[in-house]
């Protein structure tokens, strides 16, 4: 078979490519046909592109990272197409010779590949992309306008263009037939989003389409389809409209549907309880679409969008409603969340059908209307099944909540326990039957989840069951009712449970059980009212309620009966499932009428027979006095008889509708109520104030107030005596003596208060002033803050001492006492013995504190703390211990101590009863508080003995930080123990011998201190002492032990370097010896033989002792590993090896030894010969040093005497030293030659004398050259000063010689005397004190600019250093005194006044100046000090002329700014205010001749502007001093005018002067006065005026604002015309009336509407006084239901409150004003509180009005009759003041502040109530 056979078979079979890739490979040569394999791809991968399908490829490409394709290059697909396969597989070149059918197949192949990949690309980016068929490209090669070219077309190339054709067509129709409804057809729930998606990439796909077939290449492969007259053009022409067509309509629906985009997303991103305003847009643009699309106007289109909506909202629902928790939740909040979302769902189809019936508003007009006449069920139906299913769990959650109220159902009665338990069975058992629903997992919202359905219908059958077991337990609970009430009470306790069918059945059958039983109640009723009226014939009276007047009281008690059966009748009418029209209901009406009747003749009774005695006995008792007296005891009582309150309780209590029956005489008392309870009340006041003076005055204070109570006896004598209640003008005739009696108890009761307030103060001081730290009584007495808790505690105490004087001085005024009388000086006597008693208690307690915590027996925790430290060589406590320290601890005792005794002096005496200023020396002479200091200080002192007694307990360990370390280990090492004194005195001649210590002793030394470090360390570090005293001697013990540990460590050390030193020393000296001796010496070889020779005498010093070192080296290395001392292991080397070259050393040594030994002794006999001569050159040379030597200060040249002695005695100590050396090693002995080391000494100190002596010369000489200007003696003081320490620190066997002798004589004397040049150079030095220098020296010299130094000194200024500070002191105080009086001239000669006009008469007034009074200030305080001076005779005349002339200027100007001051003050008052001018003529005309004689002077003074000049005027003084007197008479007039405005208006009282002086002059303008409103009001910023025809504000006020711009119309305008007293006095009534007219309003209206929308009707203030009404009223009315069995009553009343606050939150989020926010936000501050007292009560279980916890709290309470708000707390009632707060926030009412309301109102109240009532 041929190769082209094999492969067309290969290929036709199927075989891979990478087969025929390695066929290829194995048949075909590269060099035979030409073929370029590097252009061949591997076999991967052509298998991966050329054998996978195009699904298989489009899988991969989605699987890759965008741009990775698989293969070995991992290329992307369209790159590895076009330059990888494309370029390889059809490449021509790479065909060469190939077999045809091979290259075409390959190539087809290739291009099929290069379409797919196209495709799959396009389908991955979502877009539709159609592959050019191949030879598309040569398309543009042909000349269509030539016929021949056409015909010559290739075949192939049309042909594979209609295959293309063939192939878009396939994909554009399967995008064209794409539809949006497709997800609703497979059964998904797509949301509108997807509508909108599809219509977008559908616009998308096709714009994309539709380019592609207007490319330039398509349209001319279309002409060539046209030219060829193809049968596939007219299907493309038909294709391309198709997609016109397609275009346009997806184009037209995707503008029209953006719109939605918006409405939709604000419906997903919203919860769906507040989806439904958004419905209403969304279903408006839907409608919007409708009319304006093309395309989308069909019902198929809207269809699926309305669909895809319901959808969209179900979705909306579930997420919602959370159908997982929707059963298992709180039921009632679950079935409010159902009901919300039918709601929404019945609006939203409410609105659909709207839309469709309004659709023709959408249309333009004349368009044709196109209605949606599609059934709603197609758009509804997914939603319907949604809704039916929603429905069955809303009738669940129904049931549920019906049944949950058997939780809470108790029964009373005999079975009420039964069947309580029954019902709470039922309960729990319907919680086992309702827990099915819980504990499944399905989904109950799932139409199509049927095992739900299945469930409800079984709970509803358990249920049914249910009803039935109620309905019988109804029965046996009405039939255990024990009266109608209960019965009633228990049909109101099952409520809507009645209404289910099965239960009515059952309760039906018991109603006419009622009539029977009411029945009785009557006859019961009937028989009370005959007991009470046979028990009011045997008393006499009729019995009452207490506290209840007798006729009133009966009538109330009848009133009561009638209601007992009125209440249960009204039962029966209100029940509709009741009948009365039996034969058992008409007799039981008839009854009850009966009975009323009967009820109603007795008080008719009763009020007749009042009638007959009220008159007589009333006029009888109104003409008694007003008060009578005790003749005993003098107290005084109010003779109001109990008949008049009797009648005046009677009138009240029988009603305002019964007044006009109510006898003449009765009414006219009570009308005149309020006057008698007034003026009783007031009588009542007095009289308690009265005899509590009496009863409380004390026999001290009793003769301070005798003289005004003997005033007062005689006021009351009239209303003893006179006056009755008929007494006509009775209050002006009482009033003045109850002002009298309660200034004087007020004032009595103030000083009781301040002495009260005394003894407080002093119980503050009762607290130890020294305490333990923070308070802990484990913790010490707290020392670190001693002065800081000093000083506050002193701080406290003189506070107090000013308190208490200036309590004293009030009392003083408050008794009206003469300050020198006796009787004032026993009351002080008393106060002194008060203070006396307090600061001794306050001493006692600090005392006591001290002395209970130093007790031993009290076992309390130590109070005090020492420690123990090791201050080398002492051991020492801190505090210190030791008498005489100072700062010991007995001394800050006694400190401690003092400073408590010492509080007692910081108050003065408040009595002149002694000679001491103050209590200290009284507290010390006190017995009992003397005896406690010493108890405590006697304690103390033996304590410290116990503890010096413990830190002698240490003293044995004193040798270790006493004795030196290193001497010690000297002394060892010397003589293996320390030396005594003794072994020293014995051998004081020859030295004590040496005896190292061996390594036994090292051993014994180091264990010694082990053994003490051990016990050291066993030592307790903290030591208490009586209990109360702690010795912390951890410091000591801590340094002791460290100092044991490095006596130890010396010895370990020592050892150690001992083992390492010897070793090394050794080695390197074995290493020297070895190759020192092994070196050759000839004969006459000096050099060497020396060197021999020294290696020789090495060898043999060492010998002994090296062979006896390495035994004990490794019996130390030991005793240091005993220790865990580790040594380095170099050691252990070197002490194997040492040894046997030690050995090779000695016997190199004794063979070289025989061999140099006849050299040696030549070398022996020369050596002495050099001795001898050696010796006699030396006594030479000593005595020729001697006599040239610089030894004199005045030696000439010293230093070449020295060079020349050194380099002599140089030489001869290089003799000297070869002559030892050559000694040493022929071992030779030789002399020392002394007398030449000691001229060496002698030329080195020479030497350094010298050198000092030259560098002081050096420096004196350039000194002395300086001028005199120049000088810096500071500089040359401090040179001088080092040269004085350099000459005391050179050596002392100089200063015998003359020339240490002059050098330190010169040095002292220029030390002096720059001393002195330095006190000359001073710059105050004047020509006068030269001259006084002269006088003292004797010398006479010329001080100018070329004076030097040098001539200064030369006046020997050492000499006459003490005159010279005299002179230069005198000069320094002088110059101080000129730079004073020079600033003085300067100063004041520029010092002028600055001036500022009169606001009203431009007037130059003197301005205010701070800086030139603290100058003058500053200036007159050196003034004085200067005059002081014993300097100032210079000086003295003109200090004198300032002194004087700065003291007139202070006075002119203190008293100028104090006439100022009052003239501008008083001048718009007398000058501009016509108003004062005619109250106060007199006054005017003085201070017109003040105001000229002022502005005189005022305008004399700005024409001299400097200050002294100005000031220093004769008589200026006294002409202010007058104007001063005269301007205080017209301010004393002006006092007394303002104070009669103030008591016409007493708010006058709250402003300054200044304020009321403006108000007054403006008084007839209210615009003016209106900006002191709010100084007058509480919260009355400004009026509204009524305007005129002018549009001009009349004097008529309409209504006011407040400060936060509340505006409040007046109830009636008022009237602000006249006096402005007057018209403000009618301003307060009608804000008072206004607000009370408001309140009125509001509380009558709160029920009328929602309170949301009520208290916008209103102002803040009345909005939140009437909430707090209507919270008392309804929380008495939950009372009230609580009573009467209805037990959830007040838990309901906490749920509305809850509701309430809810809303007013709700309105605070929304958009609101500014008032109406605050006033919102104090209401809810108030709500909070209220809500928080009835929480309170619930959980406390309050069942009656009565508790504490209701009644302690503030309780507004609405007066009908009276109209009248009442605050009441506890047992206290105000009447509302009405003034007027505004819209102000309030504060949190916290529990704290509840807590603090009522203590503080016991407290106020009674004072507040007095005030009230006497101010009436």
């Amino acid at each position: 078979m041929s190769d082209n056979s094999r492969i067309n078979n290969n290929l036709s079979a199927g075989i891979s490519i990478e087969s025929w890739y390695q066929y290829y490979k194995n048949t075909f040569s590269a060099e035979e046909y030409g073929f370029t394999t590097q252009a061949l791809p591997s076999p991967d991968i052509l298998t991966d592109w050329l054998t996978v399908t195009p699904t298989e490829v489009a899988t991969m490409i989605k699987q890759l990272k965008p741009g990775k394709v698989p293969g070995p290059d991992a290329l992307p697909p369209e790159i590895f197409k076009k330059n990888v396969v494309v370029p390889v597989l059809a490449n021509q070149k790479n065909h060469h010779d190939w077999p045809h059918v091979v290259s075409q197949d390959i190539i087809r192949h290739v291009y099929s590949l290069e379409s797919i990949i196209f495709v799959v690309v396009g389908q991955v980016k979502g877009k539709t992309l159609l592959p050019l068929p191949t030879g598309s490209e040569r398309d543009k090669y042909i000349d269509f306008d030539n016929e021949k070219s056409i015909d010559l077309v290739d075949k192939s190339i049309v042909h594979a263009i209609e295959s293309a054709v063939i192939e878009w067509s396939y994909q554009i129709q399967k995008v064209l037939k794409r539809e949006s409804s497709e997800p609703l057809l497979e059964g998904q729930d797509p949301s509108p989003k997807v509508e909108l998606e599809f219509w977008k990439s559908r616009c998308e796909d096709l714009q994309c389409i539709y380019s592609q077939l207007k490319t330039k290449t398509v349209l001319a492969m279309v002409e060539l389809l046209d030219r060829v007259q193809s049968t596939y053009f007219p299907a493309f022409s038909s294709m391309f409209r198709d997609v016109e067509t397609a275009l346009d309509e997806a184009q037209d629906i995707n503008l029209h549907l953006k719109p939605l985009q918006r409405p939709l997303e604000e419906i997903e991103n919203v919860e769906f309880n507040e989806v439904k305003p958004l419905l209403n847009q969304m279903l408006h643009v839907v409608c919007f679409i409708w009319a304006t699309s093309k395309y989308y106007s069909t019902p198929a289109r809207v269809i699926v969008l309305l669909q895809e909506i319901c959808s969209l909202l179900i979705l909306q629902a579930r997420n919602y409603l959370n159908p997982e928790d929707l059963l298992k939740g709180e039921t009632e909040e679950s079935l409010g969340k159902v009901q919300n979302t039918f709601d929404i769902f019945n609006y939203f189809k409410q609105t659909i059908e709207k839309r469709r019936k309004n659709l023709s508003i959408y249309f333009q007009p004349g368009q044709e209307v196109k209605p949606w006449d599609f059934p709603p069920i197609m758009v509804f139906a997914r939603l319907d099944n949604f809704l039916e299913r929603l429905h069955l769990v809303n009738d669940l959650l129904v049931t549920v909540l019906d049944i949950e109220k058997l939780e809470k159902l108790e029964f009373s009665g005999i079975k009420g326990k039964v069947l309580s338990q029954q019902v709470l069975n039922m309960y729990e058992e319907f919680q086992e039957v309702y827990k099915v629903f819980s504990d499944r997992t399905y989904d109950c919202l799932d139409v199509a989840n049927m095992e739900f359905e299945e469930d409800v219908y079984g709970f509803k059958e358990k249920v049914e069951d249910m009803d039935r077991r109620l309905g019988g337990i109804f029965g046996q609970a009405f039939d255990d009712a024990a009266s109608v009430e209960h019965a009633f009470k228990l049909i109101d306790i099952f409520g809507s449970l009645l209404e289910r069918p099965l239960i009515a059945a059952d309760a039906s059958a018991k109603y006419h059980l009622l009539i029977t039983i009411f029945d009785r109640d009557l006859d019961d009723a009937k028989w009370i009212y005959l007991e009470h009226i046979q028990e009011e014939a045997e008393l006499g009276y009729p019995p009452v309620h207490r506290n209840m007047p007798l006729v009133a009281g009966g009538i109330r008690w009848a009133q009561e009966l009638r209601d007992r059966i009125q209440i249960p009748f009204s039962n029966f009418t209100n029940h509709t499932h009741l009948s009365l029209d039996s034969a058992e209901g008409k007799i039981m009406i008839q009854k009850y009428e009966d009975l009323m009747q009967l009820l109603e003749k007795y008080q008719e009774k009763l009020y007749k027979e009042w009638l007959q005695t009220v008159s007589a006995k009333s006029q009888d008792n109104l003409t008694q006095p007003l008060i009578r007296r005790d003749p005993e005891s003098k107290l005084i009582a109010v003779n109001f008889d109990p008949q008049l309150v009797s009648v005046l309780r009677e009138v009240n209590y029988l009603g305002v509708d019964q007044i006009g029956r109510i006898p003449e005489v009765a009414a006219d008392i009570f009308s005149s109520k309020e006057t008698f309870r007034q003026l009783v009340a007031n009588l009542e006041l007095m009289v308690t104030w009265y005899n509590k003076i009496l009863c409380t005055v004390l026999e001290v204070e009793y003769p301070l107030i005798q003289g005004q109570l003997e005033v007062i006896d005689v006021q009351l004598r009239d209303a003893e005596e006179t006056l009755n209640w008929k007494t006509e003008g009775l209050r002006d005739r009482i009033s003045p003596v109850i002002d009298t009696v309660w200034d004087l108890e007020q004032r009595i009761q103030k000083t009781k208060d301040n002495i009260e307030e005394i003894q407080t103060i002093m119980k503050s001081w009762i607290l130890p002033v020294f305490e333990r730290k923070d308070g802990k009584r484990e913790s010490l007495l707290s020392l670190d803050d001693r002065h800081e808790r000093l000083d506050k505690h002193y701080r406290l105490i003189t506070d107090s001492g000013r308190k208490i004087h200036l309590l004293i001085k009030e009392n003083l005024r408050l008794f009206q006492a003469d300050p020198v009388s006796d009787v004032w000086k026993a009351y002080l006597e008393h106060v002194d013995e008060m203070v006396l008693d307090g600061f001794f208690n306050a001493i006692e307690c600090s005392l006591k504190y001290l002395l209970e915590n130093t007790d031993s027996k009290a076992g309390l925790a130590p109070l005090f703390k020492v420690q123990l430290d090791l201050l080398i060589p002492d051991m020492v406590f801190r505090p210190s211990l030791d008498a005489g320290a100072g700062d010991g601890f007995y001394d800050i005792i006694e400190g401690l101590v003092n400073d408590v005794f010492r509080i007692s002096s910081l108050v003065p005496r408040v009595a002149d009863i002694s000679s001491f200023p103050h209590y200290q020396d009284d507290m010390e002479e006190m017995s009992d508080l003397a005896e406690m200091r010493h108890t405590l200080m006697e304690r103390i002192q033996k304590m410290i003995s116990f503890c010096c007694d413990y830190r002698s307990s240490f003293d044995h360990y004193s040798y270790l930080y006493v004795d030196d370390r290193k001497e010690f280990m000297r002394h060892f090492l010397l003589y293996s123990h320390v030396l005594t004194a003794d072994e020293i005195e014995a051998h004081a001649e020859d030295g004590v011998p040496e005896n190292p210590p061996t390594l036994q002793q090292f051993k014994e030394q180091i264990d010694s201190y082990e053994k003490i470090y051990e016990e050291v360390s066993h030592l307790e570090p903290v030591s208490i002492f009586g209990c109360w005293m702690k010795v912390d001697a951890q410091p000591f013990k801590a340094s002791l032990l460290g100092i044991i540990k490095k006596w130890s460590f010396m010895f370990k050390q020592h050892l150690i370097d001992h083992v390492t030193h010897s070793l090394a020393d050794l080695e390197k000296f074995v290493e020297i010896a070895e190759r020192g001796l092994d070196k050759e010496v000839e004969k006459g070889d000096y050099e060497g033989l020396l060197e021999i020779m020294g290696h020789l005498m090495a060898v043999k010093e060492r010998q002994t002792s090296t062979n006896e070192m390495f035994e004990p080296l490794k019996q130390t290395i030991e005793l240091l590993k005993i220790y865990e001392q580790e040594l380095p292991g170099e050691v252990y080397k070197q002490l194997e090896e040492l040894p046997e070259k030690w050995n090779n050393v000695k016997k190199l040594a004794i063979t070289v030894k025989q061999h140099v030994a006849p050299l040696q002794a030549n070398e022996v006999t020369v050596l002495r010969k050099k001795c001898a001569v050696f010796d006699v050159e030396q006594h030479k040379f000593r005595e020729r040093f001697h006599k040239e030597a610089p030894f004199r200060f005045d030696a000439s040249d010293p230093y070449q005497m020295l060079d020349t002695s050194h380099t002599e005695l140089k030489q001869m100590e290089t003799t000297m030293a070869s002559i030892y050396e050559s000694a040493d090693l022929f071992e030779v002995n030789v002399p020392e030659y002394k007398q030449l080391k000691q001229c060496r000494k002698e030329v080195c100190i020479l030497k350094e004398l010298w050198d000092t002596i030259s560098i002081v010369n050096s420096s004196m000489n350039d000194w002395e050259t300086t001028k005199w200007k120049h000088i810096n003696i500071e500089k040359m003081e401090l040179e001088c000063k080092k040269f004085a320490k350099d000459v005391r620190n050179l050596d002392k066997e100089m200063r015998s010689w003359d020339a240490f002798c002059g050098l330190d004589n010169r040095v002292k004397n220029i030390l002096t005397s720059l001393r002195a040049v330095s006190e000359l150079q001073n710059p105050a030095i004047r020509e006068r004190h030269w001259n006084q220098l002269m006088q003292a020296t004797g010398v006479h010299f010329t001080m100018d600019a070329d004076t030097v130094l040098a001539d200064l000194l030369r006046l020997n200024l050492h000499n006459f250093e003490d005159e010279v500070r005299s002179i230069v002191d005198k000069a320094v105080k002088e110059m101080s005194m000129e730079k004073v009086v020079k600033e003085l001239k300067t100063t004041w000669a520029s010092m002028e006044f600055q001036y500022e006009p009169h606001p009203r008469t431009n007037v130059p007034l003197l301005k205010s100046d701070e800086e030139l009074i603290e100058t003058l200030e500053d200036n007159q305080v050196q003034l004085q000090n200067m005059m002081t001076s014993k300097y100032i005779a210079f000086f003295l005349e003109e200090v004198s002329f300032w002194q004087r002339k700065l003291s007139t200027a202070d006075s002119v100007i203190s008293i100028w700014f104090e006439v100022q001051r009052t003239w501008s003050h008083l001048e718009s008052i007398f000058i501009g205010s016509e108003d004062i001018r005619s109250q106060l003529p007199e006054d005017s005309k003085r201070f017109e001749g003040i105001d000229v004689d002022f502005k005189e002077l005022a305008y004399d003074a700005e024409k001299t502007p400097n200050v002294v000049e100005a000031t220093n005027k004769p008589g200026l003084y006294e002409q202010l001093e007058d104007i001063q007197n005269r301007l205080s008479l017209c301010e004393k007039a002006l006092a007394e005018y303002l104070d009669t405005k103030r008591l016409a208006f007493p708010r006058f009282y709250f402003i300054s002067s200044s304020d009321l002086l403006d108000i007054l002059s403006n008084g007839t303008n209210p615009q003016l006065v209106q900006r002191h409103l709010a100084k007058l009001f509480d919260n009355m910023a400004k009026m509204k005026f009524q305007m005129d025809s002018d549009q001009q504000p009349t004097k008529l006020s309409l209504g006011m604002y407040s400060k936060e711009e509340e505006y409040v119309s007046f109830s009636e305008p008022c009237d602000c015309s006249g006096q402005v007293e007057s018209w403000l006095n009618r301003v307060l009534d009608h804000m008072r009336a206004t607000v009370r007219h408001e309140m009125t309003e509001a509380v009558m209206a709160y029920e009328e509407k929602a309170r949301e929308q009520w208290l916008f009707d209103y102002p803040a203030q009345v909005a939140l006084t009437s909430t707090q009404i209507w919270w008392t009223t309804e929380v008495g009315i939950a009372f009230a239901r609580l009573e009467e069995g209805y037990e959830n009553a007040m838990k309901e009343y906490y749920k509305k409150q809850v509701t309430q606050l809810n809303t007013l939150i709700t309105m605070l989020i929304g958009q609101l004003s500014k008032g109406d926010r605050q006033k919102i936000m104090t209401i809810c501050t108030i709500d909070v509180h209220a809500r928080d007292v009835v929480a309170k009560m619930i959980a406390q279980k309050v069942d009656n009005a009565q508790v504490f916890l209701w009644l302690s709290q503030l309780r507004h309470r609405w007066a009908d009759e009276e109209k009248h708000c009442y605050a009441n707390i506890c047992d206290a009632q105000f009447l509302y003041s009405y003034e007027y707060l505004g819209n102000t926030p309030r504060l949190v009412i916290t529990p704290l502040t509840d807590r603090c309301v009522p203590k503080r109102l016991h407290k106020d109240v009674y004072l507040r109530v007095v005030r009230e009532e006497v101010n009436i």
